[in-house]
């Protein structure tokens, strides 16, 4: 019989991702003893099979886009896409799949890594195999989430792709069918319609990215469209089969389709089927209902930190929860007081309840933060919509010619502050921060007047939206 080593710590991670990563970064900071326990790679989906990859396949891709946009560069890009090229750089940021790199991050910072599955045996106490991990003051679940799959018949046999196959392939397939109509499909479908597939997109309701405003999906479906995509709505998958390399699908309408591989990117579960719930009185594969510090309701030594509490799936709000949880871990631990109450307090995560920004990498990109017009006035405040054409925006008409996009402010009339913003149209990324600090910082409408957008910038769509919330 093997014998049990068990070892004592302050804090004790599940998952190292970027937000077990950093909230361990956090504790360790503080003096807090700390290990991290992981049962793949170091680094988690980020860094391997989401964020990363996906951002690295479709980079080349806007980049080509945009350059397509503008005389005297336009003939230069004609062609396809280097395939192979696009694929080599993918492979170098994700390391090749190798975590060398993040395991001495986690050594650098004073961390323990523990490699395995690691299960929660009671409270503040974690197995690794035969090591037994005590946690005096805290345990920190942060073990992410995974695609979901829908329960059609024999779809194991399918051998489908999810978001990792989809980021991770090393070639791409001649025809792809993905379904679905969030952040991963219009990603996925508009990288390999790029690198060479063709994408037939299925999405059971009437439109693309239904979390934003309704513009959004219309105009990356118009773009995918343009670009060689079929895009079909009001389409839901009534079987799939796969004979001699063929993935055959057929439509709740009784359509058949022929395709090499298909990707179901239809929403994400929760990793939390096998890390020990049972043993804490928790149910197994379930999110984890937190508190603002990030403290498992009924637990107060049990944390989650982000998407296993499906507060925001988002790594950057991820990250922003690890800074909070590490923070409220290490002040408890100290015997300090949280002021929940003090809005700058940084024990408490607030970012997360209506003011999460989002990008996504499509082409035109779509990026919002906050409430779109309709959660806002589900939420009983009295809004209005201010809608600008952004090419009326000079900067706009020299960063593309025949720039397409649109974007929005949503305006709390009583407060005069923005509850949301919206912008859709190439390069429109790199504007969501403004918003998110306008968003968060609740600066009235009368002072944003006063921030002058430098000129000839994308950025001047600023000075279009205030007139126009001005003169009408």
């Amino acid at each position: 019989m093997t014998e049990t080593e068990t070892n004592l710590y302050d804090v004790v991670v599940l998952g190292a991702g970027p937000v077990g990563e950093n909230v361990a970064d956090r504790t360790r900071a503080a003096g807090l003893t700390t290990a991290v326990v992981e049962s793949e790679l170091v680094g988690g989906e980020c860094s391997y099979w989401a964020c990363m990859p996906s951002k690295a396949l479709l980079r080349p891709v806007i980049a080509r886009a945009d350059a397509r946009r503008l005389p005297g560069l336009r003939q230069a890009v004609e062609g396809p896409l280097d395939t192979a090229a696009v694929l080599a750089r993918r492979n170098w940021y994700t390391g090749d799949w190798t975590d060398d790199g993040q395991v001495d991050w986690i050594k650098s910072i004073g961390a323990d890594l523990y490699r395995g599955q690691g299960r929660l045996t009671g409270p503040r106490t974690v197995s690794v195999g035969d090591r037994v991990l005590t946690a005096r003051h805290a345990v920190v679940v942060a073990t992410g989430t995974r695609a979901a799959l829908p329960a059609l018949p024999g779809l194991a046999e399918v051998r489908p792709w999810t978001s990792r196959e989809a980021t991770s392939a090393q070639a791409a397939p001649g025809r792809l069918v993905v379904v679905g109509g969030g952040v991963v499909a219009t990603e996925m479908a508009t990288a390999w319609q790029a690198l060479g597939s063709q994408v037939t997109l299925l999405v059971r309701g009437k439109g693309l990215l239904d979390r934003m405003e309704p513009f959004a999906g219309e105009l990356v479906a118009e773009a995918l469209t343009e670009a060689g995509a079929d895009v079909r709505t009001g389409t839901s998958v009534a079987s799939v089969t796969r004979t001699d390399g063929v993935v055959v699908i057929v439509t709740g309408t009784g359509e058949r389709i022929e395709a090499d591989e298909i990707l179901f990117a239809v929403g994400r579960a929760p990793r939390t089927d096998d890390i020990g719930l049972e043993t804490v009185g928790l149910e197994p594969g379930s999110w984890l209902d937190v508190d603002d510090s990030l403290r498992v309701d009924g637990a107060d030594w049990l944390y989650a930190v982000g998407d296993v509490n499906h507060r925001a799936l988002l790594t950057h709000q991820g990250k922003y929860q690890a800074r909070i949880a590490g923070a409220a871990i290490a002040a408890r631990a100290a015997g300090t007081p949280l002021d929940r109450a003090d809005p700058w307090s940084a024990h408490t995560a607030t970012a997360d309840h209506e003011s999460v920004p989002q990008v996504v990498f499509t082409d035109p990109e779509a990026a919002s933060v906050g409430l779109s017009f309709a959660e806002a006035e589900a939420a009983g405040h009295r809004v209005r919509a201010v809608d600008v054409d952004m090419s009326s925006v000079a900067g706009a008409g020299l960063y593309a010619e025949g720039y397409k996009g649109r974007a929005r402010m949503v305006v709390d009339l009583e407060r005069e502050i923005l509850r949301g913003v919206t912008f859709v149209g190439p390069g429109v990324g790199e504007l969501i921060h403004s918003a998110t600090v306008a968003v968060v910082g609740q600066v009235p409408i009368a002072r944003l007047w006063h921030a002058v957008p430098s000129y000839p910038t994308i950025s001047e769509v600023w000075l279009r939206l205030l007139e126009a919330f001005r003169d009408n």
